[in-house]
């Protein structure tokens, strides 16, 4: 996507040794810890639940354990050796836990695809597009129409998810947007100068301006709000309809090498800077 030219002037720029074992015997042993992770059918010790969970050792889990500090199904378990499986909703500390590992995966969403479930029988979801990104089950981190294209967040993180997909939630994002006809100055500054109210409230942005290079038809809006088909329903209120929508920047991360239609798993580093929205 070309570069966003703000009105009048400038351009918005997109801020853009291996572990060796000495036995045949413990490999064994880690595969079986692996299939029981993996199996919401297999039953599961709590204190290794706890442990797998990166909370603490299973001896210290134990002590835990005793002293009341772990729910599982909102009930008190005190009992040793109580066994839990992944189905099963275990609390240590009042905070919800899982012996998963946490994956997240970004994917650039092609226009056909629904996010929800749809009723519609062979109607495609963005879950057959990411079937091959994780043993885990990922959810969607928020929505994105089924015509809307662009960056798709997925996570068993559900600390995270909850955190991002809270309408509350300020995260920078970027919308490539194309509307039915061309968008008169007077309305672009209307946008940009905060003048637009809908049914919820005032609408935000950080930056507005056409596309450079492109039909004034075209543009580039960055706003840090959540609130649902706030893109949409502003162009609606000055009588304009969005005929294309691109979400091309999510909480930093943006589709450089990122094809349409594949995703990615997010590196260390961007894991850290999504925590800290």
């Amino acid at each position: 996507m070309g570069n966003f030219k703000k009105s009048g002037k400038g351009t918005m720029k997109q801020k853009n040794k291996p572990f060796k074992k000495k036995s045949e015997k413990k490999p064994q042993q880690k595969i079986a810890v692996d299939k029981q992770v993996k199996d919401p059918e297999a039953g599961m010790r709590l204190n290794k639940y706890i442990s797998n969970a990166g909370i603490c050792s299973r001896r210290d889990a134990d002590i835990y354990i005793q002293a009341g500090n772990v729910r599982v199904n909102g009930e008190v378990v005190t009992e040793m050796g109580h066994k839990v499986k992944l189905t099963d909703e275990v609390k240590f500390d009042g905070r919800r836990i899982s012996p998963e590992k946490k994956e997240y995966v970004l994917l650039n969403k092609p226009t056909g695809f629904y996010v929800t479930g749809s009723l519609e029988r062979n109607n495609r979801t963005v879950m057959d597009l990411i079937a091959n990104a994780s043993k885990s089950k990922l959810d969607p981190v928020g929505k994105l129409d089924t015509s809307t294209t662009g960056l798709l967040l997925f996570t068993n993180d559900g600390t995270m998810s909850k955190n991002l997909g809270s309408t509350k939630k300020r995260i920078r994002q970027i919308y490539h947007v194309e509307l039915n006809k061309s968008l008169e100055q007077e309305d672009l500054e209307s946008i940009r100068d905060g003048k637009i109210t809908l049914e919820d409230g005032k609408v935000t942005v950080d930056e507005i301006s056409y596309v450079e290079n492109r039909p004034k038809r075209e543009i580039g809006i960055e706003l840090q709000s959540t609130r649902q088909h706030i893109v949409q329903r502003t162009f609606k209120k000055l009588g304009y309809e969005v005929v294309k929508l691109d979400r091309v920047v999510y909480g930093g991360l943006t589709k450089k090498d990122l094809p349409r239609g594949r995703f990615r798993h997010l590196t260390q580093q961007e894991v850290i800077n999504l925590g800290m929205l």
